[in-house]
């Protein structure tokens, strides 16, 4: 690491000297805006620029190219922070523009602006300041949360149409999944949001890691829900009161994780890691009552029910997932 000697001009400003190698390299010349951003750590970041930086394009070949290949293609460009990606062939096929647009739906940002026989031109149109990491964040738990309740409220109801709305709900988190990768790999390599002085890049590491268990909460609520499309006897109410015990826990387990994640809170995580204990007993006892060959259940409602407590038990463990994130947080923060 390079240092830089402090001097005092005008009586109240200071200044420092650039390196000139660095400078060199990314076009600093006298005259030309820096910019110039406090950090939470106390650090300064400073930007070449603060004007309009040129667009990121990349050009990828998917001659005989398709299905989840091409889909995974489109995903690495995109996670790569590419501002336009040309897709290109001597002959696009049909069933290529086809995945294109569908995994272009699925990602926030990404639209295709420009197509023809040979060439698929496609520009990612977010802002990434209108949406931050804390913003997906939030916005992707509470998806993934009322996912969770609506998904027990239509197994009670034997709800056809909430199941499906539950089941449609899991692209928006994974959406949101995504673009938070996104934002994460572009602070890592140096750009900075609006928001960027809110919090450190430990603290930005902490939402993006968990991400991942808010996510596999979403794909459990969507677990739930299919069942429900797929069960045609209704739960028996005594069963079902004791499935709604054990899912209110788990749904008070996750937002005290996320509760104690966002305020660093090392006592509040401790409390939601001692309830996924409980969480765990309660299903063990469930699952000693009910599933036996003295059970009331049917045999479609026994498999069904086995899906939904694992289920309910992986939510709860997630939510401990997020709630040991929160305590490293805490330390951190110390």
């Amino acid at each position: 690491m390079e240092t830089r000697k402090v001097q005092q001009t005008g009586g109240s400003t200071y200044i420092i000297s650039l390196p000139k190698q660095w400078a060199d390299k990314v076009g600093i010349a006298p005259g030309i805006r820096v910019g110039v951003q406090p950090q939470p750590d106390g650090k300064l970041l400073i930007c070449p620029t603060i004007d309009s930086k040129p667009l990121r394009k990349k050009t990828i070949d998917i001659t005989n190219i398709t299905g989840q290949a091409l889909e995974r293609d489109v995903i690495a460009a995109y996670l790569a922070g590419y501002d336009i990606i040309e897709f290109v062939s001597p002959k696009i096929m049909a069933e290529q523009k086809k995945i294109l647009r569908t995994i272009c739906y699925k990602l926030i940002g990404p639209e295709i602006i420009e197509e023809n026989s040979n060439s698929v031109l496609v520009q990612d149109l977010l802002n990434p300041n209108d949406l931050s990491i804390k913003k997906a964040i939030q916005r992707m738990y509470l998806i993934s949360n009322s996912m969770f309740c609506d998904a027990v409220i239509a197994l009670k109801n034997c709800d056809l149409d909430l199941a499906t709305d539950v089941d449609e709900r899991d692209d928006e988190v994974d959406r949101l999944y995504l673009v938070i990768s996104k934002q994460f790999k572009s602070i890592l390599c140096g750009t900075s949001f609006l928001d960027t002085n809110e919090a450190s890049v430990e603290e930005y590491h902490d939402f993006r890691m968990a991400a991942t268990p808010i996510e596999r909460i979403a794909d459990h609520s969507q677990k739930i829900a299919r069942v429900v499309l797929s069960m045609k006897p209704k739960i028996d109410p005594e069963t079902m009161d004791e499935i709604e015990k054990i899912s209110r826990l788990a749904k008070q387990t996750s937002e005290k994780a996320m509760d104690a994640l966002y305020s660093s809170n090392a006592k509040l995580a401790n409390q939601a890691i001692d309830s996924q204990k409980e969480i765990n007993t309660l299903i063990a006892k469930f699952t000693l009552e009910k599933f036996n060959n003295n059970t009331k259940l049917s045999f479609e409602n026994v498999l069904a029910l086995r899906v939904v407590m694992d289920s309910i038990g992986r939510i709860g463990d997630y939510s401990m997932n997020i709630a040991e994130i929160a305590i490293n947080a805490s330390i951190e923060s110390k």
